[in-house]
């Protein structure tokens, strides 16, 4: 691989002011006159590869952290405790260190072993750890990291697991990455610039490779830049190489990364007991920054005790367009059921809120709330009753475009609504404090 496309290289070749990995960039600092002066735009051809396409084999993220930003390049200390007993998924060790760390690593996770040179790559040959890796193979928990493409096509014609490591600054780097990364295992790429359009690029021309993509934050405090990382381009990279040295930093991204992991809630059926118009009140409309699916909307419920399943609007409308953003979602009063076992007060909810979005089978993904919506509208009491006699209700607009998910996951008209009909809900135990679910005796109703 070329100088301009190798990280170890590059980051010695960085324009003057640039960041290096582990610090925070100067603001702007990637708009040089030489940025400028080379600029060019980067076609892509599309890839044919014999191997099977990575995204057939689910969605997998990977989260690898570096040894190197420990304060105590130690196995003991706090930083790479919380690590390996935590969701990330790799840790990458150096040749220095190899010793100490790589029996203090569970089996579940990665070892990337860095090395940095030709020396480093013939001392690795020579010692005993060599065997380890061969026998752990191409698929094995064991990967070499390098940026000298000859010596990496030398140590996986050994058999083993290898990594390719890019630093990307301008076009011809880019295209250097992609082309000499995809004959590897792994692709490690740390971007210069801030702008995620590289990244996105990267992506689209390795979705059809079994190469798996992974970007370095820069900055080890950027937790926002890290979870970004994982929509980019809807699928978004198959990891990233993040590595905190601030415990706070480390437990705002393994909170948001436990957010938006593959949550499942036990959908039920259940028989609706009574449906009756209560007179007017003031109702919700749940706009998104998301577009639902048929089978997707929003647990809401008048108590801590559950919810019904609610419809987005998605289905026919005789005089207006579809709002595939908005769940019509009941009274201002009603708890919507949200992610972590929280609820929040539907009045609370606001520009920027995080909401569940649920499937009729009870995935779970996230979104945010763009507005929300209150007016004055006549209102529907509905009652369901579920396994066990436990009994949940909710207030809703009384007008036939408001839909609740029959048991078949189709959409039942809240205005034409019997006893005896069967829908989808949830629930739980009782017991509410500020959202967070508590054991106490409480009674509802």
């Amino acid at each position: 691989m070329q100088k301009s496309a190798t990280a170890d290289k590059a980051r010695q070749n960085q324009p003057a002011g640039a960041a290096a990995a582990g610090e925070t960039p100067e603001k702007d600092v990637f708009e040089t006159a030489d940025a400028v002066a080379r600029r060019a735009s980067v076609r892509l051809s599309n890839v044919v590869s014999g191997t099977t396409s990575k995204r057939a084999f689910g969605t997998e993220r990977h989260v690898w952290f570096d040894t190197a930003h420990l304060h105590d390049n130690r196995p003991d200390d706090a930083v790479f405790i919380r690590i390996i007993n935590s969701l990330y998924s790799g840790v990458i060790i150096h040749l220095d260190s190899i010793a100490a760390f790589l029996p203090a690593i569970p089996s579940r996770m990665q070892v990337i072993l860095r090395l940095r040179s030709s020396e480093e790559v013939e001392a690795f040959r020579n010692s005993v750890h060599i065997e380890e890796f061969k026998k752990s193979g191409r698929t094995g928990r064991l990967t070499v990291a390098l940026s000298d493409t000859t010596l990496l096509r030398e140590l996986a014609g050994t058999g083993l697991s290898t990594c390719c490591i890019a630093y990307v600054d301008d076009r011809e780097s880019l295209l250097s990455a992609i082309s000499e990364g995809m004959q590897f295992d792994f692709l490690w790429i740390l971007f210069r610039d801030p702008t995620n359009i590289p990244l996105e690029l990267v992506i689209a021309s390795l979705q059809s490779t079994g190469t798996v993509l992974m970007k370095e934050i820069k900055d080890d405090n950027n937790v926002d830049d890290a979870i970004v990382s994982y929509g980019v381009m809807e699928c978004g990279a198959e990891g990233v190489i993040f590595s905190p040295r601030d415990h706070g930093a480390l437990t705002a991204f393994l909170d948001r990364m436990g957010q938006a992991g593959g949550e499942t809630l036990p959908i039920q059926v259940g028989t609706v007991v009574s449906s009756q118009p209560v007179g007017m009140g003031y109702r919700a409309c749940i706009d998104t920054s998301t577009l639902f699916a048929p089978d997707e909307g929003m647990l809401v419920g008048s108590t801590s005790q559950g919810g019904l399943l609610c419809c987005a609007e998605v289905f026919f409308l005789p005089y207006m367009e579809l709002r595939p953003f908005r769940v019509n979602a009941g009274a201002v009063h009603s708890y919507v059921f949200n992610s972590d076992d929280r609820t929040d007060y539907m009045s609370e909810l606001k520009a920027g809120s995080p909401v569940m979005i649920v499937n009729a089978k009870g995935q779970v993904r996230r979104a945010s709330v763009g507005r929300v919506k209150i007016e004055q509208r006549p209102l529907r009491l509905i009652e369901v009753e579920f396994a066990g006699k436990q009994r949940v209700n909710i207030l809703m607009q009384d007008d036939w475009h408001v839909r609740i998910f029959s048991d078949t996951a189709q959409p039942l008209n809240i205005s034409e609504l019997r006893p005896g009909a069967k829908v989808l809900g949830y629930v739980t135990e009782p017991g509410r404090h500020v959202g967070i679910k508590i054991k106490e005796s409480i009674i509802e109703q």
